[in-house]
């Protein structure tokens, strides 16, 4: 099968004279840019991991184990979007076969995937006309989102659905404070991050405590990590109380925060390089007389000859020093630094997401229709190395599916394409630690139980 078949509205003409080899070869295997259903077909149809999202969502109920929870696949809520907005909601599968042959043929724009119910989500109808209230969601992986959207107010490069490597690192900064919260105060070990494939992150946290908890539980884990408070219309939106900052709010301070405000986001977005921009930090210290000095200097100053480069690092200094010297001997003030750092720098979740269970998520390794770029993972260890800009994208993979030529029984395609390093990455880093983890569980489970039999027949 050649691209031409996938799209046959592909420009045919030819340009004549000679081509050196190479670029000839990638000429003749060039994919229009852009998002194509046809393509989407291609994609589904030779690189798409659905066993190993199958596996994922299977959590070891898929063996031959006695424990095993043969029906568990078949309780998970599937849904497919469609072109023209069409959804589809509530579909379950009972194998790997199934899943794989319902998306290549429906070919879904977006797949998302919802939590385990107590029944098969295809079946609730029946189960609702019984009388029976017994469909309800009882099993989900604690999930947050995070999108650059809502960072609009703290970013000068871009805005709205827009991302560029000035402003990207905003994201890098919320998978390392809240992937490090994740594991050292809550104790969870299996944790995907992916990248939404236009402007955000999604975190699974897969552990089965996380699975298990009650949107209770989850709504307390969210509102630890809650800081930024406010809103659009709102001059101060964080507000740290107490004599000294919480532990893991300090943690984050040092070890991730300051750094980045002063290093990375200060000359990056030029803070204070306009009145229009200091203004709005100033409006953060609730102090008077404090503001109009700062504006009085940076006023005065701002025809001097200090360079654009130094005056956002220079103003930082002054304000700091304005509001950490021994003269300001109220907390409010000497806390006003840090909260500045915390306004501009903290992730900033959709917390409803999190604090439900019955919410959809996008699935890792979708594509996403407006930009074509595939949700991969990210590397908690190295995510200050992902680029969202070098994210493979559907005509690049087929390009580069084209210059090996299609074959018809080959597995594993995606391994002589861009997508290989994050199927890997998925498979050997996230999801095989994650299954022997949830066979050990199985196994002790089904031996506790083994064993308290045991112990009543003894009795």
């Amino acid at each position: 099968m050649t691209m031409e078949e996938v799209d046959s509205g592909r420009d045919a003409m030819e340009i004549d004279g000679c081509e050196p080899e190479g670029q000839e070869k990638m000429r003749e295997n060039a994919v229009p840019d852009g998002f194509n259903a046809n393509y989407l077909k291609v994609y589904y149809g030779k690189l798409f991991p659905h066993s190993d999202l199958f596996k994922w969502m299977s959590y070891g109920n898929d063996g031959k184990h006695p424990a095993c929870d043969q029906s568990y696949i078949g309780r998970r809520e599937f849904s497919f979007t469609l072109a023209d907005d069409i959804y589809l909601r509530f579909q379950s599968f009972n194998s790997v076969h199934e899943m794989e042959n319902s998306i290549k043929e429906k070919c879904p724009f977006k797949i998302d995937i919802g939590p385990v119910y107590s029944v098969d989500p295809t079946k609730r109808h029946a189960y609702a006309q019984s009388g029976d209230n017994v469909f309800t969601p009882v099993e989900r992986e604690l999930v947050f989102d995070i999108d650059i959207t809502d960072y609009d107010d703290v970013r000068y490069c871009c805005s709205g659905a827009d991302v560029c490597l000035d402003c990207w690192p905003l994201m890098t900064v919320a998978i390392k404070v809240i992937d490090t919260a994740l594991r050292d105060d809550f104790g969870f070990n299996h944790i995907l991050w992916v990248y939404s494939g236009r402007r955000g992150v999604h975190c699974w946290v897969c552990d089965g405590r996380a699975r298990r908890l009650s949107n209770e539980q989850r709504a307390a884990i969210a509102d630890y990590f809650r800081v930024y408070k406010g809103n659009e219309n709102s001059q101060k939106k964080v507000s740290l109380v107490g004599p000294a900052l919480h532990p893991f709010l300090a943690r984050s301070y040092t070890e991730v925060l300051k750094d980045f405000f002063e290093e990375k986001l200060l000359p990056g977005q030029k803070l204070f390089s306009t009145e229009e921009r200091y203004e709005k930090i100033l409006k953060i210290i609730p102090d008077e007389s404090i503001t109009s000095e700062l504006r009085g200097k940076w006023q005065e100053n701002r025809r001097s000859s200090i360079s654009k480069e130094d005056i956002n690092a220079i103003r930082w200094e002054q304000l700091k020093h304005m509001l950490q010297s021994g003269k300001q001997k109220a907390q409010g003030l000497r806390r006003c630094v840090e909260e500045i750092v915390f306004s501009y720098t903290y992730p900033r979740l959709d917390m409803e997401v999190s604090k439900h269970m019955n919410h959809l998520l996008k699935a890792p390794f979708c594509v996403h229709p407006k930009t074509g770029r595939v949700c991969v993972p990210i590397d908690p260890k190295s995510c200050e190395e992902f680029d969202p800009t070098s994210v493979p994208t559907l005509s690049k993979l087929l390009e580069e599916l084209n210059m090996g030529g299609f074959r018809a029984d080959a597995d594993d395609e995606w391994e002589r394409t861009s997508l290989g390093k994050s199927v890997k990455f998925f498979r050997l880093s996230f999801l095989q630690p994650l299954l022997k983890s949830c066979k050990e569980e199985i196994e002790s489970a089904y031996n506790a139980k083994l064993q308290l039999s045991k112990n009543s027949l003894s009795w």
